[in-house]
């Protein structure tokens, strides 16, 4: 120990004194305790006060812990604290205690910076759902029952033939984290009731836990359940998850890997894992099975049915369950929600049914923001069911928070935002919107959109030559584009049926941007990049060789029909090895100059969708002119090597020239709008989804607008529907 202070004999009646004397035995202020051990100053105040009041258990052994007791003076604290002192915890092999990760493991800096950002995110969150106006709404808890909670000693961490005390676990919002932190596993099950206040909880959870963690403590990030397949490795998924909201820890991490994938592997990322029950049920015995397979740290929610259906519990839990709002909280709140006394004659009698209703915060907050000042209707004897109550509450939203909005027609944000909850059962994500459309309305959409890019970028660049040649010939530019347009349209649509629609692929947001001028490095998607641009541009020239032949025929007379059929093949065989060979090696060497973004400044679904678009505008002006350059060194190679073998071959030439210009166009063109987040985002979204009706054609204003009005929350890259119950209703 730190000081000379000795404990002695003791009792209860002095446990305030110990407290104080062991502390400042250790050299500690009250403030430095408390960050410390996690405990809030308030509590470390009233443990050192004359009346320390309920002197639970597992604060004390955080307080022993933080002070470093000797085996002796652990003891006499737990004795003055009313407890028999336990044995020592032994670490098991499954578990880790949260409290010794190493201080710099070369990852303090990125650990820093990721707290700095979840903590700007939520604190922002929680100001846009008005959880402090007027105040925050009570979210109480008990103990869950034995059956959903994991065995006290195996909670506790207390070794074989030992038996542990149970913890009280009873509290409230403002305890969350001081509660979490006594439980030793630092597993917590928070189980409620649909709109009881989990997603308040595990927000408050995190920012509690930030404000008082210390630098050897982990970061507390929350992560959806809904859009997990147990299929994934559960450290794999929360590495994908922890890049696709913050890409700057794509950056390499001290060991090699990433920095999100050292972060999770080094234990300084606190899952706290948000709605197991959105989970479908088939998955959820296989996700709990996951978890069980892991030694993580973790906060799990979920609605009490689901997680007990499963029949099993988490290892080493322990368990609270969110309690209902009662009389005294309604009459507490609601009058302070309104400057009249409208709500008063109301709550002094509550019909019982409204009064059932009403237990959950998400119904009272319905019922505040539609009904406003004045809640007369909601004693209409027609109301006369909970449920009768809850669902004319929830069809009453969306009218109280689009009154008299001009943007906005009602009747339309009520289709647009149905087709959004219907398409989207877990998160709203901008780069999956054209998920909605069918696969078959998809290929046609990339076949029309790549048709057009190709007969618009052949007929300027042909347009232009002519001009400056100062020759004519435009109707066979024309003819010309006619007839390349479909076939490279027919071409791209064909790749991306394969890749996307029937092989199941998917197109995620660029999580890196271009950098020139700097080391590059190779990664394992260079082979893999390169093999698709081979292949891709392979397709293109089989199907390009034989439509340049045919307007060649035309120009200067049509050969016997078996040498055309001949130059038909070897054409298209040329021109599939040069488009191939061209776009495998751009594509390489796009990959070499991607650079991961910088991990400094709060992420939103907005601004990853901005610095996509300049990301996919970079590209297009990178790989056209690299492109351009491949097909015709690539073109002057397969000349070189099979000129004579497979007949006479010509490409230095200036129509050579012209279609390496305009195949690199095209392709970049198409390749961006076909193959990346904001190229399919640009089609799908902005085009197709209007066109057809299902959303605004201002899709961007529509969902932030949507975040503003508490329709929508925002969870790092992607959006959520407020609650669970309210996207069921609007998908109906």
């Amino acid at each position: 120990m730190a000081g000379e202070y000795r404990t002695g004999e003791s009792h209860a009646g002095e446990f305030h004194k110990i407290v104080r004397g062991l502390r400042r035995a250790a050299g500690l202020t009250q403030e430095e305790l408390a960050r410390r051990s996690g405990i809030s100053e308030r509590t470390i105040r009233r443990l050192e006060s004359a009346d320390p009041g309920d002197t639970r258990i597992g604060t004390v052994k955080l307080i022993a812990d933080a002070l470093d007791l000797s085996a002796e003076d652990r003891r006499a604290l737990l004795t003055a604290a009313g407890s028999d002192e336990p044995p020592e915890p032994v670490e098991l092999p499954a578990q880790r205690d949260r409290s010794v990760l190493p201080a710099d493991d070369g990852l303090s800096d990125a650990v820093r910076r990721l707290a700095h950002i979840v903590r700007a995110r939520w604190e922002q969150e929680e100001g846009q759902r008005g959880v402090h106006d007027p105040f925050p709404l009570p979210v109480r808890w008990h103990p869950v029952p034995e059956h959903l909670a994991d065995r006290w000693d195996n909670v506790c961490r207390v070794p074989p033939g030992a038996q542990a005390q149970p913890l009280d676990l009873t509290g409230d919002l403002s305890r969350v984290a001081e509660i979490y932190r006594a439980v030793p596993s630092g597993r917590l099950v928070v189980l409620g009731e649909a709109g009881s206040g989990k997603s308040v909880l595990a927000i408050r959870f995190v920012l509690d836990y930030l404000s008082t963690r210390a630098d050897t403590e982990p970061v507390p990030v929350i992560f959806s359940l809904g859009g997990w397949d147990p299929a994934v490795p559960l450290r794999e998924w929360l590495v994908d998850r922890l890049v696709r909201d913050d890409p700057g820890l794509l950056a390499p991490g001290p060991s090699g890997s990433s920095l999100a994938a050292a972060l999770v592997a080094a234990g300084r990322v606190l899952p706290v894992l948000d709605g197991f029950d959105e989970l479908p049920a088939g998955l959820r015995a296989a996700a709990l099975a996951a978890f069980n397979r892991t030694s993580l740290p973790m906060l799990l929610t979920s609605r009490p049915e689901e997680y007990a259906a499963v029949g099993t519990v988490l290892n080493w839990s322990a368990g609270v369950e969110l309690e209902g709002l009662d009389l005294t909280d309604l009459a507490n709140y609601l009058p302070r929600t309104s400057r009249t006394a409208a709500w008063e004659p109301l709550v002094d009698y509550l019909p019982p049914p409204l009064a059932e209703a009403l237990r959950t915060p998400l119904m009272v907050t319905l019922a505040r923001t539609t009904y406003g000042d004045d809640p007369t209707a909601l004693a209409d004897p027609a109301l006369d069911t909970a449920e009768v109550i809850e669902e004319h509450l929830l069809a009453g939203y969306l009218p109280s928070v689009y009154a008299d909005d001009r943007r906005w027609p009602l009747d339309r944000v009520r289709h647009w935002l149905g087709h959004l909850a219907a398409a989207s059962p877990v998160e709203v994500a901008w780069w999956r919107l054209g998920d909605m459309l069918s696969r078959s309305t998809r290929v046609a959409a990339v076949v029309i959109a790549t048709s057009l890019v190709t007969a618009v970028v052949d007929i300027v660049v042909s347009a232009v030559a002519l001009l400056v040649r100062g020759e004519s010939g435009m109707s066979i530019a024309l003819l010309d584009a006619l007839l390349i347009a479909p076939v490279v349209g027919l071409a791209f649509g064909v790749i991306y049926g394969v890749m996307v629609v029937v092989l199941g692929g998917r197109v995620e947001p660029a999580r890196v941007r271009l950098r020139l001028g700097r080391r590059v490095r190779v990664r394992p998607s260079v082979p893999a990049r390169m093999l698709v641009g081979f292949l891709g541009g392979f397709v293109v020239g089989l199907g390009y060789g034989p439509i340049s032949l045919l307007l060649r025929a035309i120009l200067i007379g049509f050969p016997t029909a078996a040498d055309f059929l001949v130059g038909a093949v070897v054409n298209a065989l040329v021109l599939g090895v040069v488009y191939g060979l061209a776009a495998s090696v751009v594509l390489g060497l796009v990959t070499l100059l991607e650079s991961p973004h910088d991990l400094a400044t709060v992420t939103s679904p907005l601004t990853i969708l901005r610095t996509n678009r300049t990301t996919a505008i970079q590209l297009v002006a990178l790989l056209a002119p690299l492109l351009a350059l491949g097909i015709h060194s690539s073109g002057a190679l397969v000349v070189v090597l099979f000129d004579g073998v497979v007949g006479e071959l010509d490409w230095n030439n200036l129509s050579s020239f012209l279609l390496s210009l305009v195949g690199g166009i095209i392709g970049a063109i198409s390749y961006v709008l076909a193959f990346t987040a904001w190229g399919q985002w640009l089609l799908f979204t902005r085009l197709c989804l209007p066109l057809l009706g299902r959303l605004p054609w201002s899709v961007t204003t529509f969902l932030a607008d949507a975040h503003t009005r508490g329709v929508l929350r925002q969870s790092g890259a992607v959006y959520h529907f407020r609650h669970a119950r309210l996207r069921t209703h609007l998908s109906r």
